[in-house]
C-alpha cells in the first residue's frame, strides 16, 4: 500500500512518530533506518581516465604505433604530427565528456537548505539533511518541499508541482483518504519534495527522504539512463573496427611481399606502416567535430542551443519527436476561449458587451478576482490572471472597475468548499459574486431542475473539448460581511471557459513534421480530454492514432510495448517511468527519437532519448544538463527548424566523408600498385599527413559547410540502424578512388623514369591536388563543374585556394622542399601534376553526367 492510500495513525505507528513530532532520538533512529535526506551520485570517472580511454579506439592505436616507429627511424616531423592529432582529439573527448555529467549536481539543488519542524514538541529550524522520515514540517506559502509527505494539517494549502509533473497550474491539496492508484498529479493529500508552496498553510508529516522521494527515484533513473551513441558515431566506429582489421590484413601482405623480394625488414615494415598511415583518415573525427561545431553556431541564431554536439547529427536523423505539451505546444498562459450566459456559449471573438447578461458576467470575473497585470507583469494564479487579460482585451479598464466598485467583504478561495466570494455595492445595493467550480456552484444555485440540465450539458460540452470551466453565480445582499453559510439561494450568472491554447507556429510545425516523415507524440501530466483536445487542434491526434493515460501502459511489458506505442500520439498523466519506456519503445522500433521536457521528471528521458530537448525559458536546470540541446525560445516549431539543419549538416557530412575516403581509398591503392609491381614507396609517411591534415581538411571543412536546402524536409527520416556507408556510398568511395589513383600512379612511373624521389614528389603533387579538385566534385550528386553549384560555397573556395597555396609552398619554397622530401622538377613535369590532378575532376565529373543525371544536394 502506497503512503497517499494509508490512514493518518497507520502512518505515525509505522515511523514511530505524532502530532507533536519526534524525538531527537527518535530523529536518529529514523534516519539510520529510513537514510538520511539526500541525493546520492554514482560513482563518477577522474578526469585522467576520462583522457586516457579516448585513446582506446583501433585505429588510434595504429597512429601511436606509427608514431613510436617514426621516432625510432629518427623521422621526428612525421611522429609528431601524428602525436599532435590524436591528442587533440582526444582532449576534445575529454571536454565533451566532463561537461555532460551535471544533471545530478542540480537535483541536489532543488532541497531546501532549512525546514521548519516539530522535534521533542517544540518548533525549530533544521537543515533540509537532517530531515527524517516522522518529521512533521510546518509549511506555508513561499516555502520550498524538502521532503515527501502527508499532509496531517491543511488550511487551502495549494503547491506548484511543474518541476515533477510538467503542469503549472497550481493544486489544491487536501486531507482526503484515497483508494485505489493515482497518478502523481491526482494524490491531493501528499506533497513532494523540490514543489513550492504557494498558497496557504499547513503540516505535513515526512513519509520518504533522500533517494526515496520523486526526486530521488528520478536521480536514480538519470544514473540508469544510457545517453546513447548518434547512428553516425555508431557508422564510424563500425567503420573504424573494420577499416582496422582490413588495414591489419592488407598490411600484413605488403609486408609479406616486401620481405619475399629480399627487402630489408625494416624498411618492408616502414612501407607496411606507410600504408597504414595511408588507409586511416586521421583527420575525420576532427572534420566531424568541426563540422558539427558550425552547425551548432547557425542552430544557436535559430534559437536552438546545442549542448553536445552529436546531437546536430542525431536531429537530422529524427523520426519520432515525444513532446510535452504545456509551454512547448501550447502558450503556457491561460486563455478564456469561449463563455456562456443564458444557456447560450459564445465564442470570445463575438462578446457584446451590450448585453446586459454578458455585462453582468464580466463585472463579475474581474471583481471577484485577487489577481492583477500591471505594465505586463501579471501577480496572481493564472486562472485568474485569464480573466483580467480577457477584459482588457474587451476594452474594459479592469483597475477603473475595481476602483468605482471596491471589495467591502470577502471570503477568500478554499480548497474544501471550491469557492470564492466578494462583496460589493453597485447602483446602491450590496451584491455577492461568487465563482468556483460547476458541479460545487450547482448546487448551491435557485435554478430550476430544466435550467440546470442545460448548465450541466454545457459544462460537459465545454469540458469535452479540453476546456477549464469556471462558474459565476450572485445575489443580492443585506449585511456588511460575509461567511460561507451565505453561499446559497444563489442566482447563476454564467460559465467562463479557458485553456493554455496552442502557440500560433504549432500547428504548421506539426505538418511539416508529417510532410517530412517525422510522427510526433504528445507527452504530458495533464488530464486527456484537455491533451487530447489540443493535439487534435494541432494535428497531432487524427483519426488513425489514439490516446492513452500513462497508467494503461502498466499492463504491458517493454516487449509489448514496442508495438503498443505504433499508434499511440497522445499519452497522458504519465510519470518519469513512462516517459522513458515509451522513448525505449520508440527506440526498439528503430527510431531515433528526440524528447522534449522541462521538469526535472523529465530529465531521465531526456538522457534516454537520442536527442533531449529542454525548455530554456521554463525549463529547470537538471533538465537542462540532461538535454542536449535547449530551446531558448521553448518553442515546438524550433525543433523542427533545428531538424532542418540536422539533415542538411548530415549530408554534408556524408560529403565530407565521400571526399576524404575516396581519397584515402586512392592513396591505398597506389601504395598496392607500387607494392605488388616492386618499385619504390610512392609516399613518405609525412606527405600522407600533409594532406589529410592541411590540404583534405580544408576542403572537407568546406563541404561541411555547403549551402543549406528545403529538399531535405521531402525526404523520409532515415533508419537508426542504416549505416552512412550504404552499399551505393562505398561504390562511389571506391569509383572515386580509382579515377583519383590512376592519376597519381601515372604521375609516380612519369617522375620514376628519372629518380624515385621524383616519382614520389610528383605522385604526392598529384594525390594532393586531385584530390582538392575532387573537393568540387563531392558538392553534389550531379555534375558540378557547369551548374551555378560551382560557385555558391565561399568556404569551399577559400579551401581551395589555401590548399594550392600549402601544395605550391612545400613544391617551391626550398626549406619546405628539404622537410617535406620534395625532388626538383622541371616546368613540364610540373605542369603533368596540373594535368593529371585536372584530368581526374573531369573523368568524375563525366562520370557523374552518365550515372547521376538528377542533381541532389
Amino acid at each position: 500500500m502506497k503512503q497517499y492510500q494509508k490512514k493518518l495513525d497507520q502512518l505515525y505507528t509505522e515511523f514511530s512518530s505524532g502530532e507533536n513530532g519526534l524525538s531527537t532520538e527518535q530523529a536518529v533512529k529514523n534516519c539510520e533506518k529510513f537514510g538520511r535526506n539526500v541525493i546520492t551520485e554514482g560513482k563518477k570517472k577522474s578526469i585522467p581516465v576520462i583522457f586516457l580511454e579516448q585513446y582506446k579506439d583501433f585505429l588510434v592505436l595504429i597512429l601511436i604505433i606509427a608514431a613510436i616507429v617514426s621516432a625510432f627511424m629518427k623521422d621526428v616531423e612525421s611522429c609528431a604530427v601524428i602525436l599532435v592529432v590524436i591528442t587533440m582529439n582526444a582532449i576534445l573527448g575529454t571536454v565533451q565528456t566532463v561537461k555532460a555529467e551535471k544533471s545530478l549536481t542540480n537535483l541536489k539543488k532543488l532541497s531546501a537548505p532549512t525546514a521548519k519542524a516539530l522535534r521533542n514538541g517544540e518548533k525549530v529550524i533544521i537543515p533540509s539533511e537532517e530531515i527524517a522520515v516522522g518529521d512533521i514540517l510546518l509549511i506555508e506559502a513561499g516555502d520550498q518541499i524538502c521532503a515527501d509527505g502527508r499532509l496531517v494539517e491543511c488550511a487551502s494549502v495549494q503547491v506548484n508541482e511543474s518541476a515533477l509533473t510538467g503542469e503549472s497550474v497550481n493544486i489544491d491539496k487536501d486531507m482526503s483518504n484515497i483508494e485505489g492508484e493515482k497518478p502523481l498529479a491526482e494524490r491531493a493529500n501528499m506533497v513532494y519534495s523540490g514543489s513550492f508552496v504557494t498558497y496557504g498553510r499547513g503540516k505535513m508529516l515526512v513519509t520518504e527522504v533522500g533517494m526515496d522521494t520523486e526526486v530521488g527515484k528520478i536521480a536514480s533513473l538519470i544514473q540508469n539512463a544510457s545517453e546513447r551513441k548518434t547512428p553516425l558515431q555508431n557508422t564510424l566506429d563500425e567503420f573504424g573496427k573494420k577499416l582496422s582489421i582490413a588495414i591489419l590484413i592488407v598490411c600484413a601482405v605488403v609486408f609479406g611481399l616486401s620481405v619475399l623480394r629480399g627487402g630489408k625488414l625494416m624498411d618492408s615494415f616502414m612501407f607496411a606502416i606507410a600504408l597504414a598511415v595511408a588507409a586511416i583518415p586521421e583527420a575525420l573525427s576532427s572534420i566531424v567535430t568541426i563540422v558539427l561545431s558550425f552547425g551548432t553556431q547557425k542552430m544557436s541564431k535559430e534559437n536552438a542551443i546545442i549542448r553536445k554536439l552529436q546531437a546536430v547529427e542525431g536531429l537530422g536523423g529524427v523520426s519520432v519527436i515525444c513532446s510535452d505539451k504545456t509551454g512547448t505546444l501550447t502558450q503556457n498562459k491561460m486563455t478564456v476561449r469561449k463563455i456562456m450566459v443564458d444557456g447560450r456559449i459564445i465564442d470570445t471573438d463575438a462578446v457584446d458587451l451590450d448585453d446586459e447578461k454578458v455585462k453582468t458576467m464580466t463585472r463579475a470575473m474581474i471583481l471577484c478576482n485577487d489577481s492583477s497585470c500591471k505594465d505586463g507583469v501579471e501577480i496572481g494564479d493564472p486562472t485568474e490572471t485569464a480573466l483580467i487579460n480577457f477584459g482588457t482585451k474587451l476594452g474594459i479598464d479592469t483597475d477603473k472597475v475595481r476602483e468605482d466598485l471596491p471589495r467591502i467583504s470577502e471570503i477568500p478561495f478554499d480548497s474544501d468548499r471550491k469557492l470564492m466570494s466578494t462583496l460589493h455595492v453597485i447602483d446602491g445595493e450590496k451584491v455577492l459574486y461568487v465563482k468556483g467550480a460547476a458541479d460545487v456552484l450547482i448546487n448551491r444555485i435557485t435554478s430550476s431542475d430544466e435550467e440546470k440540465a442545460v448548465i450541466t450539458q454545457r459544462v460537459a460540452e465545454l469540458s469535452e473539448k479540453g476546456l477549464r470551466i469556471l462558474a459565476f453565480a450572485e445575489k443580492k445582499f443585506d449585511k456588511d460581511t460575509v461567511c460561507p453559510e451565505d453561499e446559497d439561494g444563489l442566482e447563476f450568472v454564467g460559465l467562463i471557459a479557458m485553456m493554455d491554447p496552442p502557440r500560433e507556429e504549432s500547428k504548421a510545425a506539426v505538418a511539416e513534421c508529417r510532410k517530412a516523415g517525422i510522427k510526433p507524440v504528445m507527452i504530458t501530466g495533464d488530464h486527456i480530454v484537455t491533451a487530447s483536445a489540443i493535439a487534435r487542434e494541432i494535428g497531432i491526434l487524427d483519426d488513425n492514432s489514439k490516446a492513452v493515460e500513462g497508467h494503461e501502459l502498466d499492463a504491458y511489458s517493454d516487449e509489448e510495448l514496442v508495438d503498443f506505442v505504433k499508434d499511440k500520439a497522445v499519452y497522458a498523466r504519465v510519470t518519469p517511468e513512462h516517459k522513458i519506456r515509451i522513448v525505449k519503445a520508440w527506440q526498439a522500433n528503430g527510431c531515433i527519437v528526440s524528447m522534449t521536457g522541462d521538469g526535472v521528471n523529465d530529465a531521465p528521458a531526456l538522457k534516454q532519448a537520442d536527442v533531449g530537448v529542454a525548455m530554456g525559458i521554463t525549463g529547470t536546470e537538471v533538465s537542462k544538463d540532461a538535454a542536449s540541446m535547449v530551446l531558448a525560445d521553448d518553442n515546438f516549431a524550433t525543433i523542427v527548424k533545428a531538424i532542418r539543419n540536422g539533415r542538411n549538416i548530415y549530408e554534408n557530412i556524408k560529403k565530407a566523408i565521400l571526399f576524404l575516403l575516396s581519397g584515402n581509398f586512392a592513396a591505398i591503392l597506389v601504395v598496392l600498385f607500387n607494392s605488388l609491381l616492386g618499385l619504390p614507396v610512392p609516399f613518405a609517411a609525412i606527405h600522407l599527413l600533409f594532406i589529410n591534415l592541411l590540404t583534405d581538411s580544408l576542403p572537407a571543412i568546406g563541404l561541411g559547410l555547403e549551402p543549406h536546402s528545403e529538399e531535405v524536409m521531402k525526404r523520409k527520416p532515415r533508419n537508426a540502424n542504416e549505416s552512412i556507408l550504404t552499399r551505393p556510398f562505398l561504390g562511389e568511395i571506391a569509383l572515386y578512388g580509382v579515377v583519383i589513383a590512376i592519376a597519381v600512379a601515372s604521375a609516380f612511373l612519369m617522375g620514376n623514369k628519372t629518380s624515385a624521389a621524383l616519382g614520389m614528389t610528383m605522385a604526392f603533387a598529384v594525390l594532393c591536388s586531385a584530390r582538392l579538385f575532387h573537393g568540387f566534385s563531392c558538392k553534389k550528386k550531379g555534375p558540378v563543374i557547369f551548374s551555378k553549384d560551382f560557385f555558391n560555397n565561399k568556404f569551399g573556395l577559400m579551401a581551395f585556394g589555401l590548399g594550392m597555396v600549402f601544395l605550391n609552398s612545400v613544391l617551391l619554397v626550398p626549406p619546405l622542399k628539404g622537410l617535406f622530401k620534395i625532388a626538383d622538377m622541371t616546368g613540364m613535369q610540373f605542369a603533368w601534376i596540373y594535368i593529371l590532378s585536372f584530368g581526374s575532376m573531369l573523368v568524375i565529373q563525366l562520370i557523374k553526367a552518365i550515372f547521376f543525371t538528377k542533381s541532389e544536394k
